[in-house]
């Protein structure tokens, strides 16, 4: 079968997507994802989106964003608008890996919490540490995160070697450390939803 829609996604999500796409059967998707290292410069989200909008456009029948806001501070949302394609709802991963009534509680339990997927706990060097500049600069630590308390794992696909990681991860920060499983049902029902109405 010929896929007819086009799911342009955040590299962050592409193994969820995938396993998505294979559980379900969606022949009639294709996945193309974007560099998950967009996001430490969210203004160029938009654009990179635009661009791949542009370029696909002629080949589907139905292009869907496997974003958020992801940081656009809704410039995304504009350039969605003008080529009237849709994406997932919310402001970034965690609000369509998690329930939104479960992120507002662990907002409201600790407003100074960090949270990583199961992608950003395996690329935590590339993504974190090299990516905010503390492999350079540690003293930088205490500049970003000393308003955090704790590191939460929203895990989607938990498992003894990844929760080992994310508390590393939480002591390198200098945080306490809590796992949340997630699982992918909500973000199986966000995004069978938007191919859907794609």
């Amino acid at each position: 079968m010929k896929p007819t829609t086009l799911i342009i996604a955040c590299g962050a999500i592409a193994h969820e997507l995938v396993e998505l796409q294979r559980r379900n059967g969606w022949e009639h998707a294709r996945v193309q994802c974007l560099p998950a290292d967009l996001h430490n410069t969210p203004k160029k989200i938009a654009g990179a989106v635009e661009s791949a909008i542009r370029e696909h456009r002629p080949q589907f029948d139905h292009i869907y964003v496997a974003y958020g806001d992801c940081g656009t501070g809704g410039k995304l949302d504009a350039v969605l608008s003008k080529w009237g394609v849709e994406r997932l709802p919310g402001a970034h991963c965690y609000d369509f890996f998690a329930r939104p009534d479960h992120l507002a509680a662990l907002a409201e339990q600790e407003p100074g919490t960090f949270y990583l997927t199961d992608f950003l706990t395996r690329h935590f060097e590339r993504l974190v540490i090299r990516g905010l500049g503390l492999d350079r600069h540690p003293e930088l630590r205490d500049e970003y995160f000393g308003n955090y308390r704790r590191l939460v794992l929203l895990s989607q696909a938990p498992s003894a070697e990844l929760t080992g990681q994310a508390r590393a991860h939480a002591e390198t920060l200098g945080l306490d450390f809590e796992e949340h499983v997630t699982g992918l049902r909500h973000f199986e029902r966000a995004l069978r939803m938007g191919i859907a109405h794609a």
